[in-house]
């Protein structure tokens, strides 16, 4: 971080400072609070609302809408994955044994199940009829949730990662 000769300390660099002007009586807006998140999204208050440490915290930040899928889809990997260490890493939640498992994700309008590509491939045909990346799965929040699919994927998803014999973390 730059600092100006008044000792002021600038917001980001030169030219994004040079588009915010303060007087010098009042305190600089926070750089979260003026700036964008990366998607678009303003940021203001980011700061006061600390990232979640625990899945379940993570869900009861989700949308509302969400909440009920991703309650049910978290039942159903713990369920696959007994064993598993659960995280948070990236903003996402993770299951861990000790290898990367699967992850999901909320977003406002739907959830994505990320068992990676190798524990989709398996199953091409019965997500044949749901959207998909070749990594993840992706479940509008006013459809029905996969159940079966989604525990059925996860389980085979379980049962090669520790048949592996590598030490790859994914």
């Amino acid at each position: 971080m730059s600092e100006r000769s008044d000792e002021t300390p600038l917001l980001h660099d030169e030219s994004t400072a040079s588009r915010f002007t303060f007087d010098i009586k009042q305190e600089p807006v926070p750089y979260a609070r003026v700036h964008a998140d990366g998607r678009g999204r303003t940021v203001e208050g980011m700061a006061s609302h600390p990232r979640p440490t625990t899945i379940a915290e993570y869900i009861e930040r989700a949308p509302p809408e969400g909440q009920p899928h991703l309650h049910r889809l978290y039942a159903i990997l713990k369920e696959a994955a007994p064993h598993a260490t659960e995280a948070i890493k990236w903003g996402t939640p993770f299951f861990v044994e000790p290898r990367f498992l699967f992850a999901f994700s909320a977003h406002k309008a739907h959830l994505d199940f990320t068992p990676t590509e190798a524990g989709l491939a398996p199953f091409r045909v019965e997500l044949g009829k749901h959207k998909t990346t070749k990594n993840m799965l992706q479940v509008p929040y006013k459809q029905a949730l996969p159940e079966e699919l989604i525990r059925t994927i996860a389980m085979h998803r379980v049962r090669v990662v520790r048949e592996r014999e590598d030490d790859s973390f994914w």
